[in-house]
């Protein structure tokens, strides 16, 4: 199974096989800078309840010489759903009036509002391909401890789905125990930082290849080893466990940030870019 972060590039390289298809899910947290290149990439957006209130909120900021409501037009979501006990009703009229579907789900208080949009791109968008879609969750990390418990859990609910939670800072992604996985490194954007961690229980055995403490049929465990603070030392990470594991790495935010404004901005309009602080 292999595993890109190539959507975070200007450009999505075509020499490894057929391009993935991405979903966009926006969380109520700190949208990550280089939201509106997730958004460019993504063929279907939704915002997670108080999702739309930062993609409302938050979006303008990132464009401080765009008239605002451009700002907004322009980057509309397809889809708001959630228990709706975040966005705000003002919200919620402006992107009605706009076309986005509106989908309450204040009826199911058991699940989170990312797994509800999981399962919502799962069961209602039969034309992205399941098996090349790729689901990036922005805003997936910080606040409440608890909360980004849930997120993870949602990763492990939904294995058999590539999903990548994103943060200004690093992203994560489960490898689940069933394949032999293979991490192409896009290293203009990404690393050297990265980790490996069980979750959900003991890994008895992992092996990995191309970081500077590789493993070797090593056993990883809360309370003994885990493999966090490693590095990449290669373009190419091989990853094989009897157990899942999280995959992390850091991302270089400056020149994540300096990728965005010179694909969303044209030269002579690069200061209404937010990257140029």
């Amino acid at each position: 199974m292999t595993h890109s972060s190539s959507f975070l590039l200007p450009s999505i390289p075509t020499d490894n096989g057929p391009s993935p298809s991405y979903a966009l899910i926006v969380l109520n947290q700190r949208l990550p800078r280089f939201t509106p290149l997730l958004w460019t990439k993504a063929r279907l957006r939704i915002c997670a309840d108080g999702g739309a209130n930062r993609v409302f909120d938050e979006l303008p900021q990132l464009f401080p010489r765009e008239n605002v409501q451009d700002v907004r037009n322009r980057y509309k979501p397809d889809v708001i759903k959630g228990d709706m006990d975040s966005v705000r009703q003002e919200v919620i009229d402006f992107y009605a009036n706009l076309g986005t579907k509106i989908v309450d789900a204040s009826d199911d208080q058991d699940t989170t509002d990312l797994h509800k949009c999981v399962a919502y791109i799962c069961d209602s968008t039969p034309n992205l391909e399941k098996s090349n879609l790729c689901i990036l969750v922005a805003g997936a990390l910080g606040g409440r401890f608890d909360h980004e418990i849930g997120i993870i859990n949602v990763l492990c609910l939904f294995s058999t789905m590539r999903i990548v939670l994103l943060s200004d800072d690093c992203l994560i992604l489960l490898l689940p125990s069933t394949h032999c996985h293979e991490i192409l490194i896009q290293s203009s954007v990404e690393g050297p930082h990265c980790g490996l961690i069980p979750i959900g229980m003991p890994s008895k055995r992992t092996t990995t290849t191309g970081l500077k403490w590789d493993l070797s049929d090593t056993e990883m465990r809360f309370g003994g080893l885990i493999s966090t603070s490693n590095i990449v030392i290669g373009e190419r990470i091989t990853v094989q466990s009897v157990s899942d594991l999280l995959w992390t790495i850091s991302f270089k935010k400056h020149i994540l940030q300096e990728e965005v404004c010179n694909l969303l901005m044209p030269k002579s309009h690069s200061p209404n870019c937010c990257c140029l602080l």
